[in-house]
C-alpha cells in the first residue's frame, strides 16, 4: 500500500525513534546466555542470531520511559507495558517479538476508533472543522474537498477564519485546484454570517457537502467558544441538525498538548472526529495513540505531508507497524 510506504519512511525522522528505542533496549547488555539458549538449527543456517533480552522488571520499566518519550502518555504506557509482560515475564525476547506485540497492543487501542468521515443522506452534510491556528485545519479542509470532489461530490467551502487572510487565500487556492467554490466575507466580519450564506447557497445548489473553517484562536476560550456557538445556531436556523460533523484537527508536533486541545475543544464544540497532521515532522506519533486510549473519539485521517494524497483515512494496523518499525 503506497500511503502505508509513505507513513512508514516518514513518520519519524527524528533521532529519538521508537524503533531505535526498541532495538536499543534489547540489546543492553545482559548477563552471558547459558548453552542451552543458542538459537537453534535452523535459526543458526539463516543467520538470525536476533538481540534477546529477558522480560524483567527493569526491562519494562525501561519500556515504560521509552513509551512516555514518545508521547503515548503515562496512562497508556503503563496499561500498554502491563499487557506486554502478561505471559512473558521471565522469558527471553527478541526485538521482533517485542516491536510486535507492541504493535499488536498498539492497533488493538486504535481499532475502535478507527472510522472514516461518515457520509450521511443529509444533503448538503455540514462539517464544521475545528483547531487551533497552524494545526494544518485549513490544508485539511482543502484536502479533504479535493478528495471528495474527485470522488464525485458537489462540494463547497466556507472561509469562515475571516480574521486570517492567509487562511482564506490557502483555501482559495485549494478550491481552484479542485474545481470547488470558497465563499468568502470581509476580513473581520462576522463568520456566522458567512457560515448562513454558504448553508443557504449549498443548499439552493444541491451540494452534497459544506465544509466550515473556523478561527483558531485559544488566547481568549471564552470569545472562541461565543464564535463557534453563534455558528452553529445561525446554521439550526437554516438546518436544524447542523452541523453533521465537527472535525478537531491536531498537530502531532504537539505532543501532549494536543490531549489539552481535545478536552478544550469539547468543551467549546461537539467534536465528533479528530484528523491528526503533520505526522510525518515528529517523533512523538505515539500521540495518537494516548488520544484514542482516553477520548475514544473516531480518528478519520492522517496526514505525513503537503500533497492532496498525504491525506489518507487511518488504517490502525498499518499505522502501528509503522509506529514500532515493522515492515
Amino acid at each position: 500500500m503506497a500511503f502505508f510506504s509513505k507513513l512508514r519512511d516518514r513518520l519519524f525522522r527524528s533521532s529519538a525513534k521508537l524503533e531505535a528505542g526498541l532495538d536499543a533496549l534489547v540489546a543492553e547488555p545482559q548477563p552471558e546466555k547459558p548453552q542451552a539458549e543458542k538459537p537453534g538449527l535452523i535459526g543458526r543456517l539463516l543467520g538470525r542470531d536476533e538481540n534477546t533480552r529477558v522480560v524483567d522488571d527493569a526491562m519494562l520499566e525501561s519500556l515504560e520511559e521509552l513509551l512516555i518519550q514518545s508521547d503515548m502518555g503515562v496512562e497508556t504506557s503503563l496499561k500498554v507495558t502491563a499487557n506486554i509482560a502478561e505471559g512473558r515475564m521471565g522469558r527471553r525476547v527478541t526485538t521482533s517479538e517485542i516491536k510486535g506485540a507492541l504493535a499488536a497492543e498498539v492497533a488493538r487501542i486504535m481499532e475502535p476508533v478507527a472510522r472514516p468521515l461518515p457520509l450521511y443522506p443529509q444533503k448538503p452534510q455540514v462539517v464544521l472543522v475545528v483547531g487551533v491556528n497552524g494545526s494544518g485545519k485549513t490544508t485539511t479542509i482543502g484536502k479533504l474537498a479535493s478528495q471528495f470532489k474527485a470522488a464525485g461530490k458537489n462540494v463547497v467551502i466556507a472561509a469562515g477564519d475571516t480574521f486570517r487572510a492567509a487562511a482564506v487565500e490557502q483555501l482559495q487556492v485549494w478550491g481552484k485546484r479542485a474545481g470547488v467554490p470558497v465563499l468568502t466575507a470581509a476580513e473581520g466580519s462576522d463568520p456566522a454570517s458567512l457560515a448562513f450564506d454558504a448553508l443557504t447557497r449549498a443548499q439552493a445548489e444541491g451540494a452534497d457537502l459544506l465544509m466550515i473553517d473556523t478561527a483558531g484562536r485559544l488566547q481568549n476560550r471564552a470569545d472562541l467558544m461565543e464564535e463557534l456557538a453563534k455558528i452553529v445556531r445561525v446554521l439550526r436556523k437554516v438546518d436544524p441538525s447542523a452541523p453533521h460533523n465537527t472535525l478537531l484537527v491536531l498537530d502531532a508536533t504537539t505532543g501532549q498538548n494536543a490531549l489539552t486541545q481535545v478536552e478544550i475543544f469539547r468543551k467549546i464544540a461537539d467534536v465528533s472526529g479528530l484528523v491528526m497532521t503533520k505526522l510525518d515532522g515528529t517523533a512523538r506519533g505515539g500521540v495518537l495513540v494516548a488520544l484514542a486510549d482516553k477520548f475514544g473519539l473516531p480518528i478519520h485521517a492522517i496526514g505525513v505531508g503537503e500533497q492532496i494524497d498525504d491525506l489518507a483515512p487511518f488504517d490502525p494496523e498499518d499505522f502501528a507497524k509503522a509506529l514500532v518499525g515493522l515492515e
